[in-house]
C-alpha cells in the first residue's frame, strides 16, 4: 500500500536546456521520491520518454555527456523541401536507437507526450503506438521539422500550446504534480537597436514560450525553475558541447535540491489529507 500521494512529473519544453530535466530526476531518485507518472513536452518528452522506458537516469546522463549527441548535427543534413527543413526520420531513428520500437503499454513508468495540432492550435496528448513516434511529433519545431501527420491532425512541437504539460500528467491520475519550467525567465537577446530577422524571431518565440509556460504551471503543486541561462543561445547544436551539457544538468540538480524541503512538506501534507 502506497504511503505517498501519486506523483506526476511534468517536464517542460525548452530545446537543449531540457538537459536540466536529467538533474531534476537524479535528485528525486537520490532522495527516494517516487515518480508515478510522466508527461513531457518537446525536449521534456525526449528525456521523459527515454526515462520511462529505461528507468535509468544514469544511462541518459552518460548519453548526454558522450559523443552520441554529435548525431544531432546529422539531423540538420536531413532536408525536406515541403513543410520544413528536416523530415524527422533521422531523429526518430536516433530515438529508436536509445529505446527501440517500444509501445506505450510496455513502459516502466506511465508516460505521455504532448504535441500541438497545427490545424486547431490545441494541445494533443499522445499515449498510444510507438513512443519514438510520439516523441518525434512532440519535438517537431515548425520551420525546422516537418509536421507529423496523425489521422486528420497535423502535429508540431507542443511548446506552442502546452509547454509544461501539467494538465496532461494530472489527467493521468497524479494527485501531486511537480512541474519543471524551462521558460520561467525571459530576457531579450541580441542587439536591441538592430535585432535583425533571426533574432526577432527567436525572441518572439522565447516570449511566447515564457507566457504560455507561466499559465501552464499555475495548477502545479510544486514548480521548479532551473537557471538555464548560459551565455549565447542554447539550441539543438549546443547538445554536443559537453561543458554546456554539464552546466545544464547541474542547474537541474541545484534547483531540485533547493526545492526538496518544500516538496517534502507538500508530500507530508498530502499524506495527512489521505489519512
Amino acid at each position: 500500500m502506497k504511503t505517498h500521494p501519486t506523483i506526476g512529473l511534468a517536464l517542460g519544453s525548452g530545446g537543449a536546456r531540457g538537459l536540466a530535466h536529467i538533474g531534476v530526476i537524479k535528485v528525486l531518485e537520490k532522495n527516494n521520491i517516487p515518480i508515478d507518472f510522466i508527461a513531457g513536452s518537446s525536449i521534456g518528452a525526449m528525456i521523459g520518454g527515454i526515462y520511462a522506458v529505461t528507468k535509468d537516469i544514469g544511462k541518459i546522463e552518460k548519453i548526454a555527456l558522450s559523443n552520441t549527441w554529435h548525431q544531432v548535427l546529422k539531423l540538420i543534413l536531413d532536408p525536406s523541401i515541403k513543410g520544413g527543413l528536416i523530415s524527422g526520420q533521422k531523429i526518430e531513428a536516433f530515438i529508436q536507437k536509445q529505446i527501440g520500437h517500444i509501445s506505450f503499454n510496455k513502459l516502466k513508468i506511465p508516460f505521455v507526450a504532448t504535441a500541438t495540432d497545427l490545424k486547431t492550435g490545441r494541445p494533443v496528448v499522445l499515449k498510444t503506438g510507438r513512443v519514438s513516434s510520439a516523441i518525434k511529433a512532440s519535438i517537431s519545431i515548425p520551420l525546422i521539422f516537418k509536421p507529423v501527420k496523425k489521422g486528420d491532425q497535423l502535429l508540431v512541437d507542443s511548446g506552442f500550446s502546452q509547454p509544461v504539460p501539467v494538465k496532461a500528467v494530472r489527467a493521468m491520475g497524479a494527485k501531486m504534480v511537480i512541474a519543471v519550467n524551462l521558460g520561467a525567465r525571459y530576457s531579450f537577446k541580441g542587439d536591441t537597436q538592430n535585432p535583425g530577422y533571426y533574432m526577432t524571431l527567436i525572441n518572439t518565440l522565447n516570449l511566447v514560450h515564457h507566457l504560455l509556460s507561466k499559465q501552464d504551471v499555475k495548477t502545479a503543486d510544486l514548480v521548479v525553475n532551473p537557471r538555464v541561462e548560459i551565455s549565447g543561445l542554447i539550441g539543438w547544436r549546443d547538445f554536443i558541447k559537453k561543458q554546456n551539457s554539464q552546466k545544464l544538468i547541474l542547474a537541474g540538480e541545484r534547483v531540485m535540491n533547493d526545492s526538496l524541503p518544500q516538496l517534502k512538506k507538500i508530500i507530508k501534507y498530502q499524506r495527512a489529507i489521505k489519512t
